[in-house]
């Protein structure tokens, strides 16, 4: 990066990253902006203004000046080290992504070893939160199963909770169909499906009481997710049926767990 002449930021992405770094709550320090600065070989031109604006005024004179960014990446680059984030690792990737949606407007983007790549560039607000979501991050970190990501990707890159959860949710009904040949939907589906009578998928050989529990166990476990997700999820609107990333995240381990027994059905 350093032989290049890394883009110049407009204005309002360069105060997006401003604001980012210098974040009140959970940014960098003043003390820190002040030495990470000159580290960076950027003129501290308003040290008595707010974290923000200081990095604004700093980035904006340096970049002005030289026509390009390459100290300012400097900055970035410094400031998310993952060294200093030993400890704190949500922390890290929480201001990694953020930065990262300002960085692909310059066709840019920090990886987690705390390096920068080149990346197509961004032209909509849509594509950099695409590229930095958050909760597909987490899922990838957890291994989910891959039909979770076919079914909900669109919904995930956005963060969008609500139709993420209800779109993987149709991956189970679907992969049933696939595995069964049937056609029905919701607890028929399952309970054909599990039907311990005549069985179209078998995650035991059902030949003790356990094997049965655990069959039956299973089915009751899909029929569970489809009353809490597709069902309600169907009926009521997103701005009455609220879903933090914590409730996504815990219901979507659920579904790639759905999967992964499905993956060894017999």
């Amino acid at each position: 990066m350093a032989s290049i002449k890394r883009p110049m930021f407009e204005a309002h992405v360069l105060e997006g990253l401003c604001r980012t770094i210098g974040d009140t709550s959970d940014g960098l320090t003043g003390t820190e902006i002040g030495q990470i600065l000159l580290n960076s070989n950027i003129p501290d031109i308003d040290p008595q203004n707010t974290k923000w604006r200081r990095l604004f005024s700093a980035f904006a004179d340096w970049q002005n000046k030289n026509q390009c960014s390459n100290h300012i990446l400097r900055f970035v680059q410094d400031a998310l080290q993952p060294v200093r984030y030993i400890g704190k690792e949500e922390i890290f990737h929480n201001r990694r992504l953020e930065v990262n949606k300002r960085l692909a407007f310059i066709g840019t983007e920090f990886t987690e070893q705390g390096k920068f790549r080149l990346v197509e560039k961004a032209t909509t607000i849509a594509e950099a939160e695409q590229r930095a979501s958050r909760l597909k991050h987490k899922l990838e970190n957890r291994n989910v199963h891959a039909a979770v990501f076919e079914y909900c990707k669109a919904e995930l890159l956005v963060e969008n909770y609500f139709h993420s959860v209800f779109e993987a949710t149709k991956s189970i009904a679907d992969r049933l169909r696939t595995m069964t040949g049937l056609y029905a939907d919701g607890n028929a589906l399952a309970e054909t499906a599990f039907s311990t009578s005549n069985p179209l998928v078998k995650i035991n050989h059902l030949k003790t009481d356990t094997d049965r529990s655990e069959h039956l166990g299973l089915c009751n476990l899909i029929k569970g997710m489809f009353g809490l997700i597709r069902n309600s999820t169907a009926h009521e609107p997103k701005i009455k049926f609220e879903i933090t990333e914590d409730e996504a995240l815990d219901i979507l381990n659920t579904i790639f767990y759905i999967h992964k027994r499905l993956d060894k059905a017999i």
